[in-house]
């Protein structure tokens, strides 16, 4: 097999362009040496990752299924918030632009990076724009942050510094942060279905409504759970579209009997779409969002230093956010190398900063890589053909808005926790024997769920590991990018104290 670089090329000076990467090393699929059918199969790589064009349209139809919430829930969050002039954004140019930035966006990732990784609005950013920034700035002036946000990103991508910081990362944190990602998404899961509530007064999280499993929903979620389960124990080819399918059917007639409502308005109902066949078909998309950015007016509003540190709070949670996402990906389809890279690395980190500019300049928050993908990869995925499947639904999705409320989160939530479940075989990397290692490895892991953030398990994991072998005599086991990243993330943790200081 012939030598790799992540990108194939060794221009930058922070490229290893004399190493010799060792072959795929293989983790639900198998990296054959076969001549490809034809060139579709050659550029795309199909038949060498072990993949067909049937596993490729499924692991993206799944993947796209998973992820379709966030043109429903984008418009939410974005829509539901007054600026600090007292403008709102209009939902449904929301859930337009939302679907063509995640359609192009994932495209254009499947052409150049050629993985099965698909982007959209990334949840953490619109609700850090949502809840912290308008308050201070108008949406104009914060999509125009999210854009000088991109673009810092696409530089640190461009030049290899991203990839620098990636190579300095020790493969003990990366199996880590691959482990708490699938905690972190079997999280998602149990709580978006409802399966794990907060509680007033007592423990943090509880298990349903008071400690008991009482509504159809939920049911309907642990039903998907086993369905999709048995599924992919037995190896059933679409196993996990199978379920999600045969799982919302059964969604669908329960909802027919019983006529559930909203979980807001009934504990026992839907927790984000009511499942039901649309009267409507088809919409029309209305796009007067795009280009409704003020690249630098927020810094007049508001001042340099407090614009600066809320630049400096995006970057730091898309970056490391993206970084941890696509590295517990590549490594759940069996892409990654030894050392934790994996093909195309360069490519994947422009193009995804590319995806936060063009989440500004749409206002529809910073597109990013989501973990839901790893539904996909679960199902099958290989490469970039699903990915440009997802982008073609998504798409798609601008005119049939309506069919995505067919499938309800309750459904996909279920997918997320098997595909979680099957991420978790990375912690047999883990060498929990030596302290040094078991400690910020273990730290990783569960602050992701417990945080709600793959950026806060990162971060993290980067200060406990650089402190503990620095300090118990192991220092030069510690890249100076590290402590150069942990410094950074000491600064991320405390940004709350510093913008008082600021005066916002």
């Amino acid at each position: 097999m012939t030598s790799h670089t992540p990108d194939g090329d060794a221009s930058s000076p922070f490229s290893r362009s004399a190493e010799t990467l060792p072959p795929l090393k293989t983790g639900t699929s198998t990296t054959v040496d076969a001549e490809p059918r034809n060139a579709f199969d050659r550029f795309f790589e199909i038949t060498r990752r072990g993949s067909t064009f049937g596993r490729e349209i499924r692991g993206g139809i799944v993947t796209f299924v998973t992820m379709a919430y966030i043109v429903i829930l984008n418009p939410l969050i974005l829509g539901g918030t007054k600026d600090v002039v007292g403008h709102a954004l209009h939902a449904a140019q929301i859930g337009a632009a939302t679907g063509l930035t995640a359609g192009v966006m994932t495209i254009l990732f499947g052409v150049i990076a050629r993985l099965p990784f698909a982007l959209a609005a990334g949840l953490g950013i619109n609700s850090f724009l949502a809840v912290s920034v308008v308050g201070q700035v108008t949406w104009q002036e914060a999509m125009g942050l999210v854009v000088i946000n991109g673009v810092l990103i696409v530089l640190f991508g461009a030049t290899g510094i991203r990839t620098a910081i990636f190579h300095a990362v020790p493969q003990p944190l990366k199996a880590a942060i691959t482990v708490g990602i699938g905690l972190f998404i079997a999280f998602i899961g149990f709580v978006d279905s409802g399966f794990v509530n907060r509680t007033q007064g007592g423990p943090p999280v509880q298990l349903g409504e008071g400690g008991s499993i009482t509504s159809v929903p939920t049911l309907i979620f642990l039903l998907g759970v086993v369905v999709i389960g048995i599924l992919v124990a037995r190896k059933v080819p679409g196993g996990i579209l199978i379920g999600i399918v045969a799982t919302t059917v059964v969604a669908l007639i329960a909802q027919a009997v019983l006529h559930l409502g909203p979980s807001f308005k009934d504990p026992n109902g839907w927790h984000m779409t009511i499942p039901q066949l649309p009267t409507s078909w088809v919409t029309i998309p209305d796009f007067g969002l795009v280009g409704q950015f003020d690249l630098f007016g927020a810094f007049g509003r508001i001042g340099a230093l407090s614009a600066t540190m809320l630049v400096f709070t995006l970057v730091f949670s898309n970056f490391f956010d993206a970084m941890g996402t696509m590295t517990g990906l590549a490594k759940n389809a069996g892409l990654a190398y030894k050392d934790g890279t994996f093909p195309r690395l360069r490519s994947a980190f422009v193009v995804e900063g590319f995806g936060a500019v063009a989440g500004g300049v749409t206002s529809t928050s910073s597109n990013t890589v989501y973990v839901d993908s790893a539904s996909g990869i679960g199902e099958g995925a290989r490469t970039g053909l699903a990915s440009l499947v997802v982008g073609a639904l998504f798409l798609l999705s601008m005119f049939v808005t309506p069919l995505t409320l067919v499938v309800p989160i309750e459904v996909g939530s279920a997918a997320l926790v098997v595909v979680g479940a099957m991420m978790m075989a990375q912690i047999r990397e883990i060498k929990f024997d030596k302290f040094a290692v078991a400690l910020p490895a273990f730290l990783t892991i569960v602050t992701m769920p417990l945080t709600y953030s793959i950026a806060n398990g990162i971060g993290v994991g980067f200060i406990s590991w650089a402190l503990i072998n620095a300090l118990s005599g192991r220092a030069r086991k510690v890249h100076w990018l590290m402590w150069v990243v942990a410094l950074g993330f000491a600064l991320y943790f405390v940004r709350g104290p510093v913008e008082q200081l600021l005066g916002h």
